[in-house]
């Protein structure tokens, strides 16, 4: 009985206590020192690309099938996730920007971040392992379920998923068209969504096999949760006379209208076949 009454009380005050934490976090956000520069220089990024067209790299393996130097011609901007800069060391190609929010990831990839000259998006965590250069932009993480930033300069939500600040950031910066390529939206690895896990030798969930390998800790995806954000995403866009487009190959996200990647580059802003 009393084992009962203490489940029942925790689910009362956990709540309020992830409420209190959430105000907390962004109370010491908003007096920190990076917190201001950093708005100021998202602020700085507000609507740059008015009624252009963008395209979201994220890391599923399809992101292989790419035609890189199609992609590089076009002038499109792109946004680079996480550890894109695996690519780096097979292809001429770089991304606009590159967004990362996961902890892990952040950590993992700091030497990297801590060396580019790309502008970088990370959460402001990340300020534990990566140094507040010139080209980084720290956003702040609210986690409030459900809602989508049209300014990310105070707050974003992460949404369950990296490709999700990067559409929020799309949205941001103008962009009235954005495309997602290597979006798999399934991964081989299963288990319970959301817990940390440890890497096996190689990875097959991402484009490349050193993305989390070796025993680093990554965590398992939430599709279900990812799914709801994306369709929030959409919603958003095109509510707002804008659109987001899959243009990965195969996988098996359809939330999104289908259009093939040299398509999307090729076309005028609002054809679709």
């Amino acid at each position: 009985m009393n084992n009962e009454k203490d489940l029942e009380l925790k689910a009362t005050i956990n709540p309020y206590r992830r409420a209190a934490g959430m105000i907390l976090s962004r109370m010491l956000w908003d007096i920190h020192p990076y917190s201001w520069v950093s708005r100021k220089r998202i602020k700085a990024w507000k609507d740059r690309f008015l009624g252009q067209k963008a395209v979201i790299l994220c890391n599923g393996p399809s992101l292989n099938q790419v035609n890189f130097e199609e992609l590089s011609a076009s002038g499109v901007f792109t946004f680079g996730l996480n550890k894109i800069n695996l690519l780096f060391k097979r292809s001429d190609f770089r991304p606009s920007v590159i967004v990362a929010v996961n902890p892990h990831v952040i950590e993992q990839n700091a030497e990297f971040y801590n060396t580019t000259n790309i502008p970088l998006f990370l959460d402001s965590n990340g300020r534990k392992w990566v140094r507040f250069n010139r080209n980084v932009h720290f956003v702040h993480s609210a986690g409030l379920s459900g809602s989508f930033a049209k300014d990310c300069s105070v707050s974003i939500n992460q949404g369950h998923t990296v490709t999700y600040v990067a559409m929020q950031l799309a949205f941001h910066m103008g962009f009235k068209e954005v495309a997602l390529v290597g979006c798999d939206h399934t991964f081989a690895t299963k288990g319970p969504a959301n817990k940390t896990v440890i890497a096996g030798r190689e990875d097959p969930n991402h484009f490349d096999p050193n993305y989390f390998a070796g025993g680093v800790k990554w965590q398992l995806p939430d599709i279900t949760a990812s799914e709801l954000h994306y369709e929030v995403a959409r919603d958003t866009f095109e509510r707002n006379g804008r659109k987001i487009i899959n243009c990965t190959e195969g996988g098996k996200l359809e939330v999104f209208t289908r259009q093939p990647l040299s398509e999307f580059l090729q076309t005028n802003i609002g054809e679709y076949r």
